[in-house]
């Protein structure tokens, strides 16, 4: 396994990082906890979830398969986004981050967050209050480091000039979309990260499956998919996502490897990304992925998975997610 730094922190992670999104979910338990021992076995020791992942099961089932091994992983968990129907139930208010970091505390069964995670920007919320909250947090030995997610260039920049001035414990690290079918972030999050020294964690680094090919516009949706699972997710096949996927399987089957690992080691490659975290439902799929780490991409092949993803650099994101 590899190891980079998270942004200009001194924590290192490693190069392919764990996503959790399906346990509890399209993974159960004990499907979970295989992944996450096949992770461990190989030297992932990123592990990110979230406190809305499956209800709060994916926290919960992390909390069992770490116990005697959490002194093994970087743990980063998020909060922010809805977690039920009340007032103060959502977004980066003091009240609710306080509450919902002890909520995870217990599910995943310690006493500190490596990576805690604004999942999306509070615009109800002054971001001075939900900084100097996270700044509390870490002086409280409860969180070691902090970082954002789904936040757009001005707001990342905005919260890291509060801290600046006001002294506090700043976003060492940026979760959004990135893939080879979502470019977005390099017009301006890629600079303003690379700039101030802020590490990219790409979710979605495979599009949700449909850069592993497995996708097509005229066959039927394959049986356990995230699609078969999630309706909702069939928004995002389209002609322009699925022959994306048809010229990364061409690519990589000219080369000799997987869709998956060719896709998850261009987007490794990348200026400012620390760690990608990929998603599993299953231990050999991890296993598969984790190939990905050895390839070494040459000019040539580099420059014509820019060239075929270039569209996608002036699309929509991919994804992603907001308070309403």
């Amino acid at each position: 396994m590899k190891y980079y730094r998270l942004g200009n922190s001194g924590l290192e992670v490693s190069a392919m990082g764990l996503g959790t999104n399906s346990f509890g979910k399209r993974a159960d338990q004990p499907t979970s906890l295989r992944i996450m021992d096949e992770a461990l076995d190989n030297g992932i020791n990123f592990i990110d979830t979230a406190n809305i992942y499956a209800g709060t099961e994916s926290e919960r089932i992390i909390g069992q398969a770490l116990a005697g091994r959490r002194h093994q992983v970087v743990l980063a968990t998020k909060a922010g986004l809805v977690r039920g129907e009340g007032p103060n139930q959502r977004g980066s208010s003091r009240y609710h981050l306080q509450h919902e970091l002890e909520e995870s505390l217990k599910r995943l069964n310690t006493d500190y967050i490596d990576l805690y995670q604004i999942h999306t920007f509070d615009p109800h919320t002054p971001l001075e209050e939900t900084l100097r909250t996270l700044d509390d947090m870490v002086r409280a030995g409860k969180v070691r480091y902090i970082g954002a997610s789904n936040y757009a260039a001005w707001e990342l920049m905005k919260a890291l000039g509060i801290s600046e001035l006001k002294g506090l414990n700043r976003f060492v690290s940026l979760q959004i979309s990135y893939s080879l079918a979502d470019r977005t972030p390099e017009q301006e999050m890629v600079p303003l990260c690379l700039d101030q020294g802020v590490g990219i964690i790409p979710y979605y680094p495979l599009a949700g499956g449909i850069l592993s090919g497995k996708y097509s516009l005229t066959a039927k949706i394959p049986a356990h998919s995230r699609a078969d699972k999630d309706p909702s997710f069939n928004r995002f096949i389209n002609e322009r996502t699925v022959t994306l996927g048809d010229q990364v399987s061409e690519l990589a089957a000219a080369h000799g490897y997987t869709p998956s690992s060719l896709a998850l080691a261009w987007l490794m490659h990348q200026p400012a990304v620390s760690t990608v975290i990929v998603g599993a439902t299953r231990a050999d799929q991890l296993k598969e992925n984790l190939r990905s780490v050895e390839i070494e991409l040459d000019a040539t092949l580099a420059e014509e998975l820019d060239r075929i993803s270039q569209s996608s650099r002036y699309s929509e994101p991919f994804a992603t997610y907001r308070l309403p």
